[in-house]
């Protein structure tokens, strides 16, 4: 089968030890970004399963017709990237492993070395000391301070334990259900939205970017925190309001943010508003860009491909398809 995998910026998936699992196709792997739809229509002329790294790539109506020999796409986590009715009207199964049974690690711990980067102005004092100046300001300790997790699922679990490791105080907001669960590990859960925001010294993201989570943090949210509080985002972009974030952090609350996701990605305008701020650290969507997360995350997706060519396709989110 000819299987393409698209976006591997550092030709990383063929050193991995379930790269293995591909054995006996045809894999064609491209380390560049393109979005434009006719040059993906060509790369992917011959293309028999597509292999996504997260929502790196757009798939939309206008190119799934454009390839008639694809069958499948095999990926993991949400799909907001890909037009699902348009594969299932194509034919095309969708298979996507939702990894329900553990949390990305590596997104939890560049959660918390941004946090650290953050109170600690980590990045600002190397490129002082970089440029001849010793010591510019001055930091904050985490111990006794108020973390807020904005979504209590698998990472922003695993965040609070960390937080909960440093010595900080949990404050929790997120849906009755996940509320729940946090009072049942033993955190505090804000009264409502506006006390979460208030009360939070540092704010940490932590969810899905769906329907009803986009916009879910607004401009007023963030005029609630204090000028002290940073906020962190390593879940995606939207969960914000567009703009909201950058006019917050001139107007002075909350008074840094540390952020890995961005509206449109890549971000190669380095003119971005957001990168023009000096209470900002930025990173480029790194939260699950590790070795080991890879393996992980591929050894999962590959055997989406191995399942779909033994006839029996699993993790399929479009399951409409497979009464075609």
């Amino acid at each position: 089968m000819n299987i393409t995998i698209l976006d591997d910026y550092f030709d990383t998936l063929r050193t991995l030890p379930c790269f293995k699992k591909l054995e006996g196709h045809t894999v064609t792997i491209w380390n560049d970004h393109v979005q434009d739809t006719d040059a993906l229509a060509d790369r992917l002329k011959d293309t028999e399963a597509l292999v996504l790294i997260r929502e790196r790539t757009q798939i939309r109506k206008p190119l799934l017709e454009k390839l008639p020999k694809l069958k499948l796409i095999s990926q993991r986590s949400v799909y907001p990237h890909i037009d699902v009715d348009a594969c299932t009207k194509q034919g095309v199964i969708l298979s996507s492993d939702q990894h329900l049974g553990t949390p990305s690690y590596a997104a939890a711990e560049l959660t918390w070395a941004l946090v650290l980067a953050a109170v600690r102005q980590l990045p600002q004092q190397m490129n002082a000391l970089k440029a001849g100046k010793w010591q510019i300001g001055v930091g904050s300790t985490l111990r006794g301070k108020t973390l807020g997790i904005y979504g209590y699922g698998r990472i922003g679990a695993t965040v609070a334990g960390y937080g909960k490791a440093f010595g900080m105080n949990i404050l929790v907001w997120a849906r009755e259900a996940s509320l729940a669960r946090a009072k049942a590990d033993g955190y505090e859960t804000a009264k409502s939205k506006t006390d979460f925001f208030e009360r939070s010294d540092v704010l940490s993201l932590h969810m899905r970017l769906v329907d009803a989570t986009r916009n879910i943090v607004t401009a007023d949210d963030l005029a609630h925190m204090k000028p002290t509080a940073v906020l962190v985002n390593t879940s995606r972009a939207p969960l914000i309001e567009a703009g909201a974030l950058v006019s917050a952090l001139k107007a002075g609350r909350p008074g840094m943010a540390a952020v890995d996701v961005y509206e449109k990605e890549p971000l190669l305008d380095v003119n971005d508003p957001l990168l023009k701020q000096d209470n900002v650290i930025c990173t480029p969507h790194i939260g699950y860009v590790s070795r080991d997360e890879y393996e992980i995350q591929f050894s999962d997706i590959f055997d989406q491909v191995v399942a779909y060519t033994n006839g029996k396709p699993i993790n399929v989110i479009n399951t409409e398809v497979l009464k075609k």
